[in-house]
Order: structure tokens, then sequence, then C-alpha cells
């Protein structure tokens, strides 16, 4: 028998909105992101404490866990994306990633390769061991707020304030079909389990699934009251988690193409949503600074990845393809009260320049007291390719001189922004006056 779905934990620690949480594949860490420029570890063994990671100085708009677990990725507002060993040591490393906020990021399920998007329009694509670029996917005319890998990392699917979503080939990194069928922005987009179908959420309070074998509308959820910030699917693929501008969750049943739960925890909009990787367990972020953890308690069947073929294929054909399902059916609303952490012992620890300046012995000691199954990836073995957080290993007059010449860098990238765009309404200019004069000039008749 089915039971609703209880709210377990509930994390403080941000001090601004959530904007995105992920749980560690290994179940022992859930990792949040904030507009108050930190990233969170919470750390689900009794007694330890979490972990604030400072080195962003922007808000931090998304972070994801590697497959491993052994590294989390962060995209910020300014402009880079740090790579993290979720410990309490917090070493990572920093790259310049793009020319505006990073809005999402995301590892393929090989952990080999990393995407981004960006409010610069782009989308790119790194290597994780050597953060070296690998491509650019260009083709969406306005901000990219999300991008993700496909299961199978032949494919990436990306949604944009262009009211568009894209899907491209990682092979040719060639865009192969745009969703043009949007009347809102797209804030978030993932791609089903078994990897037919896509979800997308949507400004205009809509959910919908698109089938990427024929390229046509599953089903269409108009179940929130604003705007959809976040989706995420049951690993079985049989339920949908959303997140909303209005306060609630929502989980879709999509076998059945209804509305299963409306859950009720944050107060103020919902901005972030996540189910495990057992999907035993969902997190959820919002605007009231807080970070929840709830108990699925229902079934969702077997996994896909144990679902023989032919049951894959059952499962999308179930889908409604009715492009406009209404919410009907079960509707549960779950109310409940958290459990407070305001105690001194849930105090995050801040994990920030300072504690680099520990002994090195002293430090491996607090690593392994706290996280002793932590593993370091060789991406922090490799010195050449990597920027400790570590202020005392450059001379101060250097660190100025380089601060100083990033500066310059910036300054002369948006002097070339603001150049493109005063060359671009010339010529638009231009065109309208020559316009304006062949048409005068065909008005006019010369005399007799």
């Amino acid at each position: 028998m089915k039971e609703d779905p209880t709210l377990e934990r509930h994390f403080k620690g941000h001090k601004d909105t959530v904007t995105c949480c992920h749980f560690n594949p290994n179940m022992k860490q859930l990792a949040s992101s904030g507009m108050d420029s930190t990233v969170m570890v919470w750390n689900f063994k009794p007694q330890m404490r979490a972990y604030r990671f400072l080195g962003h100085k922007d808000a931090v708009m998304s972070l994801k866990f590697s497959p491993s677990g052994h590294l989390l990725a962060s995209g910020s507002r300014d402009r880079t994306i740090r790579l993290w060993i979720p410990s309490v040591k917090g070493e990572s490393t920093v790259f310049k990633a793009h020319t505006n906020t990073v809005r999402c990021v995301d590892f393929s399920a090989d952990g080999q390769s990393l995407l981004s998007s960006s409010d610069d329009k782009s989308i790119k694509l790194w290597t994780v061991h050597r953060q070296k670029f690998q491509a650019s996917l260009n083709g969406h005319v306005n901000w990219v707020k999300t991008a993700k890998f496909s299961s199978d990392g032949r494919l990436v699917g990306s949604g944009s304030d262009d009211k568009s979503l894209k899907l491209w080939d990682i092979a040719s990194k060639e865009c192969i079909h745009t969703f043009f069928e949007h009347s809102g922005f797209i804030n978030d987009v993932e791609f089903h389990p078994n990897g037919t179908c896509i979800a997308s959420a949507n400004s205009d309070n809509s959910v919908k699934l698109w089938d990427l074998r024929m390229n046509k509308l599953l089903q269409h959820y108009q179940a929130h009251g604003s705007t959809v910030n976040s989706v995420s699917f049951h690993p079985s693929g049989n339920f949908l988690l959303t997140a909303s501008s209005d306060s609630t969750l929502k989980i879709m049943d999509l076998i059945e193409g209804r509305l299963f739960y409306t859950l009720h925890g944050h107060k103020g909009p919902a901005t972030a949503a996540a189910f495990s990787s057992t999907g035993e367990y969902f997190a959820s972020g919002g605007a009231d600074e807080q970070v929840m953890v709830w108990k699925t308690n229902f079934k969702g069947d077997e996994p896909v990845s144990n679902v023989p073929k032919a049951s894959k294929k059952e499962h999308v054909h179930k889908f409604n393809v009715d492009s406009n399902v209404q919410p009907e059916g079960k509707q549960v609303s779950v109310l409940a009260q958290p459990k407070d952490c305001s105690a001194p012992e849930c105090e995050p620890v801040n994990v920030g320049p300072a504690l680099f300046n520990l002994p090195a012995n002293q430090t491996n000691q607090i690593d392994q007291r706290t996280n002793p199954d932590n593993t370091k990836d060789n991406i922090f073995n490799n010195h050449a390719t990597t920027t400790p957080l570590e202020p005392q290993s450059i001379p101060p007059q250097l660190a100025a001189t380089l601060e100083h010449m990033v500066g310059q860098l910036d300054v002369l990238t948006q002097t070339v922004s603001i150049l493109e765009q005063r060359l671009t309404m010339t010529e638009n200019k231009l065109k309208e006056c020559l316009d304006n004069q062949q048409m005068i000039s065909l008005q006019i008749k010369p005399n007799d």
C-alpha cells in the first residue's frame, strides 16, 4: 500500500534563497547552493556538522555531484565554475567559464565531461580532469537557464529565455531539433531515465514532456499557480517532481497522466527539487532559505535500469498523448512541521581560505576523522591544472597584480560586448534608413 511522503529533516544554514539541491550518489550527503554565494554540504551521518564552502564571489546558481560522488561542481554569477572535494578541507579548483552568469552545471554519466550553460547565451563542454574547453554549443538567442546530459551521454537538452528547448548531438556538436511550442521561459529540463523523452519547467506555470523519437508533445501539466522552477524524474521513470513559485512541490503520476501529490512546507517560492538516486528520498529548497529532505514512501515500481526493454517502451507508450492533460484524480496536500536543526551542534562549519593555513598533517587528521570514506579525485593531484584556495601560496604583490589583470580583462570583455551591441544597433538603423529612402523614392514621381 502506498503511503504519503513525509518530511524527515530540515536544514538551516543558507542566508538567502536556495537555488539548487542534489544528493551525493553515495547517499551520505546532500548539497545545496544559494544566492548567499555559498555551497552547503549537509552530512547525513549522526554528529557530523554541515560544511559551508566559501569561495564564489557572487550567487551560486547551480551545483551537481559527479557520478562517483567524489567531486561537486558549482556554477556562479561570478562567471566561474568550481570543482570541490566535498569534505571538511573544502579543496577546490576554479576556472573562468563564461562571460556572464553560469546558470547550470551537469556531469556526464561517465563523469569525464562537464556541461555549463550561461547568460552569455552559450553552452560549453569541458573535460573534468583538466578543465579543458572542448566545444561551445551556440544557437540560443537569450539566456540559457539550463542544460543537461542524457543518461547515455549522447544528447544535451537545453532551455532558454528565448522560449525554446533545444536538443544537441554531442558527437557532431550540432542542434538536431528545437521545440518552439513554449509560451514562457524555460527554467529547467531533465531527461527521462530511459532517454526517450525530456521534461521542461516553464515560467507559464506549466510542465511539459516531449517525445524525443517523434519530436512531439506527450504530456502537458497546468498544475501550478505560478512559475515552475525545477523538475526531477523518479529513478523508476513513473513520477515527476516539480517545485514552483506558488510555494508548493508537486508529484505527477506519469503513467496515469495526473497530479499525484501536492506538498506544502516552504514559506514562499519553492525554487529547487531533486529525487535521490534511489528514489527513496527527495529534497527541496526555497526562498525561505530552507533545505528540506522528504521520504518518498510510495513505491515507484522497478527502477528503469532493471526493467526489460519492452517494459521501458510500454511505460512511455502509456503516457497520455493528449497535449493538454489536466491535473485530475488524487490530489493530496501534505502539511508537515519540519524538525528544527538550529542547535549549536548543527551549526555549519565554515570552510574557507583560513582553514588551509592548518598544518598538512593536522588537516589530514580532521579529514579522516570527519569523512573517512572520502577519496581524492585525480584533478586535485595535478598541481599544474588546479587553483586551490591557498592565499599564502602566491606572493601578495603577484596576487594583487593578477587580480588587477583579471579585472582589466573583464572590463575589456564588457567593452567589446557593448561595442557589438552598438554596432548591431547602427546596422539596424542604417537598414531602416535605406528601406525608408527606397520607399520615398518609389512614392515620388517625376513631374511631367
